[in-house]
C-alpha cells in the first residue's frame, strides 16, 4: 500500500464498519451464551483501534466474528463499503482472505509444527497461487523474515526451534505475506515476556507506518493499548460500554467501568501516583448465559440507579467522537 499519507486519522476513509454485531452460542438445549451482543464501531485506514476488557468479555470472539472464523448471529460487517458478513460470492471471499488477516494470541499453537517457517509464511501465497515461481516465492519469504527482524537462515527451521517472541514474528510475517490492508491482532503479546512485548509492538507500529495497515488490537494490558492505539473501545460482558480517542478515554473516562479500569493504570510519576485513588471493582463477572437485566454492569457498578436494572442503556455520542452506553449521560 505504500507509506500512509499525512491526512489525520479522523479524515481517512473507513476500512471496517461494524453495525449491531452479535455472536451467540448455543450451550445447552435452551441456554444461549451472548459472547458479543450488539456492538457498533468503525476503523479508518491506517488506524489502530484497541479493544480492552476483562477476560471473558467477548474481545476475541468479536475479532473472530469480524474475520468470519465465526458466523455472525446478527448484524453486519463492512470492509471498504462492501458487506462481508453472511453469505458472499467465492471471489469476494478470496479478496477478503487476502486483505484481512489475523495474528493469534498463542505463538506456540498458531503455527503448524510439521511445516518449515518457509512453508508457513508462503502458505497464503500458495493458496492464492502467487507462489508458482519458486525463486520469487523464496525471495519473498526472505524479505518477510528480514522485515520482522529474522534472517534467511531461519527459513528451513521448524517452529519448535524458536522462542515465543520469534514465533510471534513468524506469525506476523505470515499475516503480511498476502499484503493485507487490515489486521486483527488478538492479544499478540500476552504470551511473551516484557522485553519481547515491546519489540513486537514496535514492529507492528513500524509496519503500520510503512504499509498503511489498519489494526484491531485486542488486549487487556492497558498500558500497551495506550501506547499503540489511536482510539480505544471498552467491552464488558459482550457489550461495548465506551469508545473514544486514546487520550480522551485515559484522561476523561465516562463510563463507571472504564473509570475503574483506568484507575488501575500506573502513572510514571511517584507524586501523582501516591495521591491517586484506585477504585476497586466489587463482585464477580456475571455469566454471559444469564446476564443481568438492563445494564450488564449494574450488579458491580458503584453508581447504579433504579433505571439501570430496567432499561438497557443506549449507545450514544455524549461528546464529539466520545461514545458510551450509560444512563448517567441521558434522560429517557
Amino acid at each position: 500500500m505504500g507509506v500512509v499519507s499525512k491526512v489525520s486519522i479522523e479524515e481517512r476513509k473507513k476500512i471496517i464498519e461494524v453495525n449491531n454485531l452479535k455472536k451467540h452460542f448455543k450451550v445447552g438445549r435452551k441456554e444461549i451464551l451472548k459472547a458479543v451482543d450488539g456492538i457498533n464501531f468503525h476503523i479508518n485506514e491506517g488506524e489502530t483501534l484497541g479493544i480492552v476488557g476483562e477476560s471473558g468479555c467477548g474481545k476475541s470472539t468479536l475479532g473472530r466474528t469480524i474475520i468470519r472464523l465465526y458466523d455472525a448471529t446478527h448484524g453486519s460487517v463492512y470492509f471498504k463499503g462492501k458487506r462481508i458478513s453472511g453469505k458472499i460470492p467465492k471471489k469476494e471471499t478470496e479478496y477478503l482472505n487476502r486483505n484481512i488477516q489475523m495474528i493469534f494470541q498463542d505463538p506456540y499453537a498458531s503455527l503448524n509444527p510439521r511445516m518449515t517457517v518457509k512453508d508457513i509464511i508462503a502458505e497464503g501465497d500458495d493458496i492464492h497461487e502467487y507462489g508458482k515461481n519458486k525463486n520469487n516465492r523464496l525471495k519473498k519469504v526472505y524479505d518477510l523474515l528480514e522485515t520482522v527482524g529474522l534472517n534467511m537462515s531461519h527459513a528451513n527451521r521448524y517452529p519448535h526451534e524458536f522462542s515465543g517472541g520469534q514465533r510471534q514474528r513468524i506469525g506476523i510475517a505470515r499475516a503480511l505475506a498476502v499484503n493485507p490492508q487490515f489486521v486483527i491482532a488478538d492479544e499478540p503479546i500476552s504470551a511473551l515476556d516484557v522485553s519481547m512485548q515491546a519489540q513486537v509492538i514496535n514492529l507492528m507500529q513500524e509496519l503500520q507506518e510503512e504499509r498503511g495497515l489498519a489494526y484491531l488490537f485486542i488486549a487487556h494490558d492497558l498500558s500497551m493499548v495506550k501506547h499503540i492505539s489511536h482510539r480505544v473501545g471498552v467491552m464488558y460482558l459482550g457489550n461495548m460500554v465506551e469508545l473514544a480517542s486514546v487520550n480522551e478515554i485515559y484522561e476523561n473516562p465516562m463510563h463507571p467501568y472504564t473509570q475503574i479500569l483506568m484507575s488501575s493504570v500506573p502513572i510514571p510519576d511517584p507524586k501523582i501516583e501516591k495521591g491517586r485513588e484506585r477504585i476497586i471493582i466489587e463482585g464477580d463477572l456475571p455469566s454471559p448465559i444469564s446476564p443481568p437485566s438492563g445494564c450488564a454492569f449494574r450488579t458491580r457498578c458503584p453508581k447504579a440507579m433504579e433505571i439501570c436494572s430496567e432499561v438497557k442503556p443506549k449507545w450514544l455520542e455524549v461528546k464529539d467522537n466520545h461514545w458510551t452506553a450509560c444512563h448517567l449521560y441521558y434522560n429517557e
